[in-house]
Protein backbone atom coordinates (compact mmCIF):
# COMPACT_ATOMS: atom_id res chain seq x y z
CA UNK A 1 0.00 0.00 0.00
CA UNK A 2 1.12 3.32 -0.72
CA UNK A 3 0.40 5.34 2.70
CA UNK A 4 1.89 8.65 3.85
CA UNK A 5 1.49 7.61 7.36
CA UNK A 6 1.91 4.45 9.52
CA UNK A 7 -1.27 2.51 9.82
CA UNK A 8 -0.89 3.21 13.80
CA UNK A 9 -1.30 6.88 12.75
CA UNK A 10 -4.86 6.05 11.09
CA UNK A 11 -5.95 4.47 13.94
CA UNK A 12 -5.45 7.27 16.25
CA UNK A 13 -7.27 9.54 13.62
CA UNK A 14 -9.69 6.84 13.52
CA UNK A 15 -10.10 6.75 17.88
CA UNK A 16 -10.65 10.34 17.51
CA UNK A 17 -13.47 10.71 15.30
CA UNK A 18 -15.07 7.71 16.92
CA UNK A 19 -15.19 9.86 20.30
CA UNK A 20 -17.00 12.56 18.53
CA UNK A 21 -19.31 10.71 17.11
CA UNK A 22 -20.19 9.88 20.93
CA UNK A 23 -19.86 12.88 22.16
CA UNK A 24 -22.37 13.92 19.50
CA UNK A 25 -24.41 11.12 19.97
CA UNK A 26 -24.48 9.68 16.85
CA UNK A 27 -24.10 5.94 15.61
CA UNK A 28 -22.25 6.64 12.48
CA UNK A 29 -20.46 9.13 9.97
CA UNK A 30 -21.44 8.95 6.10
CA UNK A 31 -18.34 10.81 5.11
CA UNK A 32 -18.52 12.66 1.24
CA UNK A 33 -15.65 15.11 1.85
CA UNK A 34 -12.61 13.45 -0.02
CA UNK A 35 -10.42 15.18 3.02
CA UNK A 36 -12.56 13.38 5.60
CA UNK A 37 -11.51 10.38 3.74
CA UNK A 38 -7.92 10.94 3.35
CA UNK A 39 -7.78 12.22 6.33
CA UNK A 40 -8.90 8.93 8.10
CA UNK A 41 -7.68 5.70 6.31
CA UNK A 42 -5.23 7.67 3.17
CA UNK A 43 -7.53 7.06 0.47
CA UNK A 44 -6.59 9.15 -2.38
CA UNK A 45 -8.48 10.13 -5.35
CA UNK A 46 -10.51 12.63 -7.95
CA UNK A 47 -13.20 9.87 -7.79
CA UNK A 48 -15.23 12.13 -5.19
CA UNK A 49 -16.36 14.06 -8.59
CA UNK A 50 -18.73 10.72 -8.81
CA UNK A 51 -20.74 9.55 -6.24
CA UNK A 52 -19.08 7.77 -3.08
CA UNK A 53 -19.38 7.60 0.22
CA UNK A 54 -17.12 6.39 3.28
CA UNK A 55 -18.92 5.31 6.13
CA UNK A 56 -17.29 5.37 9.57
CA UNK A 57 -19.56 3.53 12.40
CA UNK A 58 -19.31 4.35 16.31
CA UNK A 59 -18.33 0.42 16.58
CA UNK A 60 -15.45 1.15 14.56
CA UNK A 61 -16.65 -0.43 11.22
CA UNK A 62 -15.48 1.31 7.93
CA UNK A 63 -16.76 0.95 4.73
CA UNK A 64 -16.10 2.46 0.79
CA UNK A 65 -18.69 2.88 -1.57
CA UNK A 66 -17.19 4.05 -4.70
CA UNK A 67 -16.75 3.17 -8.71
CA UNK A 68 -15.11 0.05 -9.71
CA UNK A 69 -11.98 2.78 -11.55
CA UNK A 70 -11.44 3.35 -7.47
CA UNK A 71 -11.70 -0.10 -6.22
CA UNK A 72 -7.43 -0.80 -6.59
CA UNK A 73 -7.16 3.07 -6.08
CA UNK A 74 -8.66 2.73 -2.66
CA UNK A 75 -6.75 -0.56 -1.83
CA UNK A 76 -3.35 0.60 -2.81
CA UNK A 77 -3.74 4.33 -1.38
CA UNK A 78 -5.93 3.57 1.91
CA UNK A 79 -5.95 1.38 4.63
CA UNK A 80 -10.10 0.53 3.45
CA UNK A 81 -10.66 -3.04 3.93
CA UNK A 82 -14.52 -3.17 2.97
CA UNK A 83 -15.24 -1.67 -0.73
CA UNK A 84 -18.17 -2.00 -2.25
CA UNK A 85 -19.17 -1.53 -5.74
CA UNK A 86 -22.17 0.63 -7.28
CA UNK A 87 -22.53 -0.24 -10.96
CA UNK A 88 -22.40 1.96 -13.33
CA UNK A 89 -25.18 1.17 -15.77
CA UNK A 90 -28.41 3.23 -17.39
CA UNK A 91 -30.08 4.35 -14.19
CA UNK A 92 -27.78 3.56 -11.87
CA UNK A 93 -29.12 4.18 -8.15
CA UNK A 94 -25.81 4.37 -6.23
CA UNK A 95 -27.57 5.92 -2.98
CA UNK A 96 -30.03 2.28 -2.91
CA UNK A 97 -26.97 0.61 -2.85
CA UNK A 98 -25.67 2.85 -0.16
CA UNK A 99 -28.43 1.88 1.58
CA UNK A 100 -27.93 -1.71 1.25
CA UNK A 101 -24.56 -1.12 2.47
CA UNK A 102 -25.85 0.66 5.36
CA UNK A 103 -28.33 -2.29 6.20
CA UNK A 104 -25.95 -4.67 6.16
CA UNK A 105 -23.61 -2.87 8.56
CA UNK A 106 -26.31 -2.66 11.12
CA UNK A 107 -27.26 1.06 10.49
CA UNK A 108 -30.91 0.43 9.89
CA UNK A 109 -32.54 2.84 12.56
CA UNK A 110 -29.92 4.04 13.86
CA UNK A 111 -28.96 7.96 13.93
CA UNK A 112 -26.02 9.17 11.02
CA UNK A 113 -24.18 12.18 11.04
CA UNK A 114 -23.45 13.02 7.02
CA UNK A 115 -21.10 15.68 5.41
CA UNK A 116 -23.46 17.61 3.52
CA UNK A 117 -21.23 20.43 2.69
CA UNK A 118 -19.19 18.83 0.41
CA UNK A 119 -18.29 18.95 -3.59
CA UNK A 120 -18.54 15.71 -3.24
CA UNK A 121 -21.95 15.51 -2.63
CA UNK A 122 -23.83 17.32 -5.64
CA UNK A 123 -27.49 18.07 -4.57
CA UNK A 124 -28.82 15.98 -7.50
CA UNK A 125 -26.85 13.19 -5.30
CA UNK A 126 -28.12 14.62 -1.77
CA UNK A 127 -31.59 14.48 -2.56
CA UNK A 128 -30.81 10.66 -3.79
CA UNK A 129 -29.43 10.00 -0.17
CA UNK A 130 -32.19 11.17 1.76
CA UNK A 131 -34.88 9.33 -0.82
CA UNK A 132 -32.88 6.17 -0.46
CA UNK A 133 -32.67 6.59 3.41
CA UNK A 134 -36.05 7.99 4.33
CA UNK A 135 -37.37 5.84 6.87
CA UNK A 136 -34.38 3.96 6.72
CA UNK A 137 -32.04 6.13 9.35
CA UNK A 138 -32.10 9.54 10.65
CA UNK A 139 -29.89 11.81 9.70
CA UNK A 140 -28.24 14.53 10.94
CA UNK A 141 -25.56 16.99 9.58
CA UNK A 142 -21.98 16.68 10.64
CA UNK A 143 -19.82 18.78 7.99
CA UNK A 144 -17.24 19.56 10.43
CA UNK A 145 -16.63 16.75 12.78
CA UNK A 146 -13.93 15.37 11.15
CA UNK A 147 -13.18 18.82 9.83
CA UNK A 148 -12.43 19.98 13.28
CA UNK A 149 -10.49 17.22 14.27
CA UNK A 150 -8.11 17.68 11.18
CA UNK A 151 -7.88 21.18 12.26
CA UNK A 152 -5.21 20.45 14.77
CA UNK A 153 -2.02 18.65 12.79
CA UNK A 154 0.16 16.15 14.10
CA UNK A 155 3.83 16.16 13.86
CA UNK A 156 3.96 13.70 10.73
CA UNK A 157 1.34 16.07 8.96
CA UNK A 158 3.68 19.26 10.39
CA UNK A 159 7.00 17.56 8.32
CA UNK A 160 4.53 17.59 5.61
CA UNK A 161 3.65 20.74 5.76
CA UNK A 162 7.03 22.15 6.27
CA UNK A 163 8.01 20.18 2.94
CA UNK A 164 5.47 22.45 1.57
CA UNK A 165 6.66 25.62 2.77
CA UNK A 166 9.79 24.81 1.13
CA UNK A 167 8.38 23.96 -2.34
CA UNK A 168 6.63 27.26 -1.67
CA UNK A 169 9.29 29.27 -1.29
CA UNK A 170 11.46 27.57 -4.74
CA UNK A 171 8.15 28.67 -6.71
CA UNK A 172 8.07 32.36 -5.26
CA UNK A 173 12.36 32.42 -6.09
CA UNK A 174 11.36 30.78 -9.91
CA UNK A 175 8.57 32.99 -10.43
CA UNK A 176 10.75 35.99 -9.27
CA UNK A 177 13.78 34.73 -11.37
CA UNK A 178 11.25 34.67 -14.66
CA UNK A 179 9.86 37.97 -14.06
CA UNK A 180 10.62 40.98 -16.08
CA UNK A 181 9.59 43.61 -18.47
CA UNK A 182 8.39 42.22 -21.59
CA UNK A 183 8.03 38.35 -19.96
CA UNK A 184 5.16 36.02 -20.58
CA UNK A 185 3.08 35.28 -17.88
CA UNK A 186 2.35 31.56 -19.17
CA UNK A 187 6.72 30.86 -18.66
CA UNK A 188 6.52 32.34 -14.76
CA UNK A 189 3.68 30.42 -14.27
CA UNK A 190 5.71 27.17 -15.95
CA UNK A 191 8.46 28.07 -13.34
CA UNK A 192 6.77 28.05 -10.51
CA UNK A 193 4.98 25.02 -10.93
CA UNK A 194 7.79 23.03 -12.28
CA UNK A 195 9.49 23.89 -9.12
CA UNK A 196 7.04 22.15 -7.17
CA UNK A 197 6.99 19.15 -9.43
CA UNK A 198 10.96 18.79 -9.14
CA UNK A 199 11.07 19.06 -5.55
CA UNK A 200 8.96 16.17 -5.37
CA UNK A 201 5.14 18.12 -4.81
CA UNK A 202 1.86 17.71 -5.74
CA UNK A 203 -0.60 19.54 -7.98
CA UNK A 204 -2.37 22.10 -5.93
CA UNK A 205 -6.06 22.13 -4.97
CA UNK A 206 -6.97 25.24 -6.98
CA UNK A 207 -5.03 26.99 -9.69
CA UNK A 208 -2.04 28.77 -9.39
CA UNK A 209 -3.26 32.56 -9.91
CA UNK A 210 -1.25 35.01 -11.73
CA UNK A 211 -2.49 38.04 -13.03
CA UNK A 212 -0.49 41.50 -14.44
CA UNK A 213 -1.64 44.70 -15.56
CA UNK A 214 -5.65 45.05 -14.77
CA UNK A 215 -5.76 41.18 -14.28
CA UNK A 216 -3.73 41.70 -11.11
CA UNK A 217 -6.94 42.96 -9.44
CA UNK A 218 -8.39 39.05 -9.87
CA UNK A 219 -8.08 36.98 -6.97
CA UNK A 220 -8.98 33.91 -8.78
CA UNK A 221 -7.37 31.91 -11.78
CA UNK A 222 -8.59 33.31 -15.72
CA UNK A 223 -7.56 31.65 -18.86
CA UNK A 224 -4.90 33.75 -21.16
CA UNK A 225 -1.88 35.15 -20.87
CA UNK A 226 -0.14 38.47 -21.69
CA UNK A 227 3.49 39.92 -21.19
CA UNK A 228 4.35 42.30 -18.72
CA UNK A 229 4.91 46.12 -19.64
CA UNK A 230 7.82 47.79 -18.68
CA UNK A 231 5.51 49.55 -16.01
CA UNK A 232 3.62 47.03 -13.90
CA UNK A 233 2.20 44.83 -11.56
CA UNK A 234 1.65 41.10 -11.07
CA UNK A 235 0.10 39.44 -8.69
CA UNK A 236 1.20 36.05 -7.53
CA UNK A 237 -1.02 33.67 -5.59
CA UNK A 238 0.44 29.86 -5.22
CA UNK A 239 0.94 27.00 -2.74
CA UNK A 240 3.82 24.51 -2.26
CA UNK A 241 2.11 21.08 -1.84
CA UNK A 242 3.49 17.86 -0.67
CA UNK A 243 1.48 14.72 -0.07
CA UNK A 244 -1.69 17.13 -0.40
CA UNK A 245 -0.47 19.72 2.40
CA UNK A 246 -0.47 23.12 1.43
CA UNK A 247 1.58 26.32 2.41
CA UNK A 248 0.19 29.15 0.37
CA UNK A 249 1.89 32.48 -0.99
CA UNK A 250 0.90 35.61 -1.78
CA UNK A 251 2.78 38.37 -3.21
CA UNK A 252 2.37 41.15 -5.49
CA UNK A 253 5.58 41.79 -8.07
CA UNK A 254 6.10 45.32 -8.95
CA UNK A 255 7.90 45.54 -12.64
CA UNK A 256 9.95 48.98 -13.20
CA UNK A 257 9.47 52.06 -10.66
CA UNK A 258 6.59 51.53 -7.97
CA UNK A 259 4.04 53.91 -7.65
CA UNK A 260 3.22 56.24 -4.77
CA UNK A 261 -0.14 54.39 -4.50
CA UNK A 262 2.03 50.93 -4.30
CA UNK A 263 3.80 52.12 -2.02
CA UNK A 264 1.34 53.32 0.69
CA UNK A 265 -0.67 49.60 -0.52
CA UNK A 266 2.66 48.20 0.77
CA UNK A 267 3.24 49.96 4.25
CA UNK A 268 -0.49 49.10 4.76
CA UNK A 269 -0.14 45.33 4.24
CA UNK A 270 2.96 45.19 6.04
CA UNK A 271 1.46 46.55 9.22
CA UNK A 272 -1.48 44.64 9.00
CA UNK A 273 -0.02 41.10 8.59
CA UNK A 274 2.02 42.12 11.78
CA UNK A 275 -0.76 42.86 13.80
CA UNK A 276 -2.76 39.60 12.69
CA UNK A 277 0.80 37.50 13.44
CA UNK A 278 0.18 39.35 17.03
CA UNK A 279 -3.61 38.14 16.99
CA UNK A 280 -2.53 34.37 15.75
CA UNK A 281 -1.92 33.16 18.97
CA UNK A 282 -3.77 29.80 21.27
CA UNK A 283 -6.10 31.08 23.32
CA UNK A 284 -7.54 33.56 20.59
CA UNK A 285 -10.45 33.31 18.53
CA UNK A 286 -10.25 33.48 14.33
CA UNK A 287 -12.53 36.55 14.62
CA UNK A 288 -9.48 38.31 16.38
CA UNK A 289 -7.06 38.18 13.81
CA UNK A 290 -9.82 39.47 11.55
CA UNK A 291 -10.52 41.96 13.06
CA UNK A 292 -6.65 43.39 13.89
CA UNK A 293 -6.17 43.08 10.21
CA UNK A 294 -9.21 45.61 9.27
CA UNK A 295 -8.01 47.48 12.42
CA UNK A 296 -4.70 48.58 10.69
CA UNK A 297 -5.88 48.92 6.99
CA UNK A 298 -8.90 50.79 7.81
CA UNK A 299 -6.11 53.18 9.71
CA UNK A 300 -3.87 53.67 6.75
CA UNK A 301 -7.30 54.47 4.52
CA UNK A 302 -7.19 50.82 3.24
CA UNK A 303 -10.78 50.52 4.04
CA UNK A 304 -12.77 50.66 0.67
CA UNK A 305 -9.91 48.36 -1.05
CA UNK A 306 -9.41 45.28 1.75
CA UNK A 307 -11.17 42.22 1.47
CA UNK A 308 -14.05 40.96 4.47
CA UNK A 309 -11.76 37.94 4.82
CA UNK A 310 -8.05 37.80 5.12
CA UNK A 311 -7.01 34.19 5.43
CA UNK A 312 -7.70 30.44 6.26
CA UNK A 313 -6.70 27.18 7.44
CA UNK A 314 -4.83 24.79 5.23
CA UNK A 315 -4.00 20.99 5.17
CA UNK A 316 -4.55 18.17 3.41
CA UNK A 317 -6.94 20.08 0.51
CA UNK A 318 -8.60 18.25 -2.94
CA UNK A 319 -10.14 20.19 -5.99
CA UNK A 320 -11.55 22.84 -6.16
CA UNK A 321 -10.03 24.41 -3.36
CA UNK A 322 -7.05 24.66 -1.12
CA UNK A 323 -9.22 26.75 1.64
CA UNK A 324 -9.72 24.46 4.65
CA UNK A 325 -12.17 25.53 7.15
CA UNK A 326 -12.23 27.99 9.37
CA UNK A 327 -11.62 31.33 7.68
CA UNK A 328 -10.60 34.66 9.38
CA UNK A 329 -13.52 36.92 9.47
CA UNK A 330 -15.43 39.06 11.88
CA UNK A 331 -17.49 37.13 14.97
CA UNK A 332 -15.78 33.77 14.03
CA UNK A 333 -15.47 31.93 17.38
CA UNK A 334 -13.26 29.45 16.37
CA UNK A 335 -10.38 29.08 19.01
CA UNK A 336 -6.89 29.06 17.82
CA UNK A 337 -4.72 26.25 18.85
CA UNK A 338 -0.69 24.74 19.07
CA UNK A 339 -0.18 22.82 15.56
CA UNK A 340 -3.12 24.38 13.81
CA UNK A 341 -1.96 26.06 10.07
CA UNK A 342 -2.93 29.35 8.57
CA UNK A 343 -2.56 31.33 5.59
CA UNK A 344 -2.67 35.10 6.20
CA UNK A 345 -3.62 37.16 3.08
CA UNK A 346 -3.21 41.10 2.83
CA UNK A 347 -5.33 42.08 -0.04
CA UNK A 348 -6.06 45.70 -1.12
CA UNK A 349 -7.55 45.81 -4.75
CA UNK A 350 -8.58 49.44 -5.71
CA UNK A 351 -10.71 48.97 -9.03
CA UNK A 352 -10.62 53.12 -9.31
CA UNK A 353 -7.07 54.25 -9.85
CA UNK A 354 -6.17 49.78 -10.95
CA UNK A 355 -3.47 49.63 -8.40
CA UNK A 356 -3.09 46.06 -6.79
CA UNK A 357 -1.50 45.07 -3.74
CA UNK A 358 -0.86 41.27 -1.60
CA UNK A 359 0.95 40.05 0.63
CA UNK A 360 0.72 36.62 2.74
CA UNK A 361 2.37 33.29 3.76
CA UNK A 362 1.55 30.53 5.56
CA UNK A 363 2.43 30.19 9.70
CA UNK A 364 2.25 26.81 12.14
CA UNK A 365 0.87 27.92 15.72
CA UNK A 366 3.17 27.22 18.25
CA UNK A 367 2.46 26.62 21.81
CA UNK A 368 5.46 29.78 22.39
CA UNK A 369 5.66 31.19 19.42
CA UNK A 370 4.35 31.24 15.65
CA UNK A 371 6.82 29.97 12.50
CA UNK A 372 6.49 31.64 9.25
CA UNK A 373 6.50 28.70 6.90
CA UNK A 374 8.07 31.46 4.29
CA UNK A 375 11.52 32.64 4.84
CA UNK A 376 11.63 34.93 2.01
CA UNK A 377 11.84 38.11 3.19
CA UNK A 378 8.38 40.35 3.29
CA UNK A 379 9.46 43.33 1.55
CA UNK A 380 8.11 44.66 -1.57
CA UNK A 381 9.71 42.79 -5.20
CA UNK A 382 11.15 45.19 -7.59
CA UNK A 383 12.01 43.52 -10.96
Amino acid sequence: MALHFEKKEYKARIAKARRALEAEGLDGLLMFQQESMYYLTGYDTFGFCFFQCLYLGADGKLALLTRTPDLRQAQHTSIIEDIRIWTDQAGARPAAQLRDMLKSLGAKGKRLGIETNSYGLTHFNGKAVEAALKGFCTLTEATNLVDRIRLVKSEAELRYVRKAGKLGDLALEAGVAETRAGADEGRILAAQQAAVFAGGGDYPANEFIIGSGHDALLSRYKAGRRKLAKRDQLTLEFAGVYRHYHAALMRTVIIGKPSKTHEKMDEACRAALAACEKALRPGNEAGDVFDAHARVMDEHGMKAHRYNACGYALGAKFTPSWMDYPMFFTGNQTKLAPNQVFFLHMILMDSDSGHAFSLGRTYIIGHARLEPLSKYPLGMILR
